[in-house]
């Protein structure tokens, strides 16, 4: 889906920059008001309060300035001035909401996110946001084609409790769990090898490209798949913190067989004091599975963190994975430390 395509047809209402916005059942805080989102001298009081929240629930996962710039610019469908809604006591940002239009295994789904200054925390404020966000996905779903097939849908962690009660008490249930996984330690790192035809190279900087259509193909009959975009590699490749160098793939000469593309968030670890690197995305194209293609590039991607420095390293997985995933993460030592929800709703 284009940016345009998303944002024409179902796009009935876009906010006047600067106004202020009527939030039905606001709760009576006094000094309390409602806008859009002006732009981007907006972005460093959010990623403040972002991250306020983030450590306040036990998550050392801090956004800068730069990387919500860069994530603002490159999503499809998607408008700031009409999709963030800001709450402010006394011109100071108490809370955020946020709605993503994403199509998901053919399913038009508007994902809510939020979140709230911890000392304002049940105040009403994030049931006001969410009752906000799910009349806006309305009037967008009404304006697409009507609301038959489309879904809202939210997340939540399962450390915050505060958020699962919000999203259950609004009608919202379960439809898929993740679980967050640990390596505690990257000494002693099994060895193990690519099968043959199949060789382990630095990715050439006109190939970035390729290994992330690849990675979107490979996801394609995994939950929630959704259509890959020119938008997202952009956001990707834009992203401060994405470091190509750690990328460890598989190549079947020209053609990538599959992928783990690790992290490093220097800021997340400063945070939490722990040097932990991330395996973001695992994944092997169909005609190369079931050959320990995917074992031997997670080998190699812990060795090179370990080689930067990393003491440790996590990665997320859907605990329905069909492929078998979470029984290979578990034979390579890692374990599951948290847990992540995915909610949906009719409308």
């Amino acid at each position: 889906m284009t940016r345009d395509a998303a944002a024409g047809a179902d796009d009935p209402a876009t906010e006047t920059p600067g106004a202020t916005l009527e939030v039905l059942e606001a709760p009576p805080i006094p000094g309390l008001r409602f806008r859009p989102y002006r732009g981007p001298d907006d972005l460093p009081a959010m990623a403040e309060l972002m991250n306020a929240a983030k450590v306040a629930d036990g998550r050392n996962e801090i956004v800068s300035v730069e990387a919500l710039a860069n994530e603002f610019d490159h999503i499809d469908g998607f408008v700031a001035s009409r999709d963030v809604v800001l709450a402010e006591v006394d011109q100071q940002l108490v809370a955020i909401g946020e709605q993503r239009l994403v199509v998901r295994d053919g399913t038009r789904v508007y994902d809510s996110f939020g979140a709230v200054r911890p000392e304002r925390r049940r105040q009403g404020l994030g049931r006001a946001l969410l009752r906000h966000a799910e009349r806006a996905a309305r009037l967008r779903a009404e304006a697409a084609g009507g609301i038959q097939g489309a879904q809202l849908g939210s997340w939540a962690f399962g450390e915050t409790p505060g958020t699962i009660a919000l999203l259950e008490s609004e009608g919202y249930a379960v439809v898929r769990w993740f679980s967050e996984m640990e390596r505690t330690d990257l000494d002693d790192v099994p060895e193990a090898r690519l099968p043959d035809g199949l060789e382990l190279l630095p990715v050439p900087a006109d190939r970035l490209r390729d290994v992330l259509v690849a990675d979107w193909e490979a996801f394609q009959d995994h939950w929630g798949a959704h259509p890959f975009s020119e938008a997202d590699v952009q956001r990707i490749l834009g992203d401060p913190r994405t470091d190509p160098s750690l990328w460890q793939v598989a190549w079947a000469g020209e053609e990538v067989a599959g992928s783990v593309l690790p992290a490093i968030y220097p800021e997340d670890n400063a945070a939490s004091g722990v040097e932990r690197g991330w395996l973001d995305q695992i994944s092997v194209r169909r005609p190369w599975r079931r050959r320990g293609v995917a074992r031997a590039l997670i080998v190699a991607a812990l060795q090179e963190l370990r080689a930067r420095g990393m003491e440790r390293a996590s990665l997320g997985v859907d605990t329905a994975n069909p492929t078998g995933a979470l029984g290979l993460y578990e034979g390579l030592g890692f374990r599951a430390v948290r847990r992540r929800i995915a909610y949906r709703k009719s409308f």
